[in-house]
């Protein structure tokens, strides 16, 4: 069986100093400063781990059929069951590129209906601008949506801690 290939555009940088540790991959893009806006409350560590950050396998990618800029993703999680999230994703990322890739998700999120589909989860994304911004015109930077997914394979239903 051979791995599908990576979502592209994910750039990692070791947390360590160690020379012996991985080399940063060269980034696509300039780097960006953190997105401008009113910081969010902190958040006490027993809230924060009140989340199952599980890793999934996206078998299927569908064009949401009430919401131009969402995907409906059915993913494997490791319960046994397939389990529905949708993604506002569809700007960045084509099906293809989707499918069979490893992505982390909230697993233990409350379903939510989204324009008529439920929606069991979130995936985890990072974006250089603030969804409400969608990219700031002065400093000419395009909004960037970045999967985040585990850098080697692991079974789908894994922990992420």
């Amino acid at each position: 069986m051979t791995s599908p290939t990576p979502i592209p555009s994910v750039a990692t940088t070791p947390t360590s100093t160690s020379t012996s540790g991985p080399t940063p991959a060269p980034s696509a893009a300039p780097a960006t400063p953190p997105a401008a806006g009113t910081p969010k409350p902190v958040v006490a560590f027993e809230d924060f781990a009140k989340l199952d950050l599980r890793v999934a396998k996206i078998l299927k990618v569908e064009n949401h059929p009430n919401a131009d800029k969402l995907y409906k993703l059915q993913l494997d999680d490791g319960s046994g069951t397939t389990r529905q999230i949708c993604a506002g994703i569809r700007a960045y990322y084509q099906p293809e590129e989707l499918l069979g890739q490893r992505i982390v998700i909230i697993a233990n999120l409350a379903p939510r209906v989204i324009r008529g589909e439920e929606s069991r989860g979130m995936l985890l994304a990072a974006s250089n601008v603030p969804k409400t911004q969608g990219g700031d015109a002065a400093n000419e930077t395009e909004r960037r949506v970045v999967i985040l997914s585990p850098l080697t394979e692991i079974e789908p239903g894994a922990i992420v801690s």
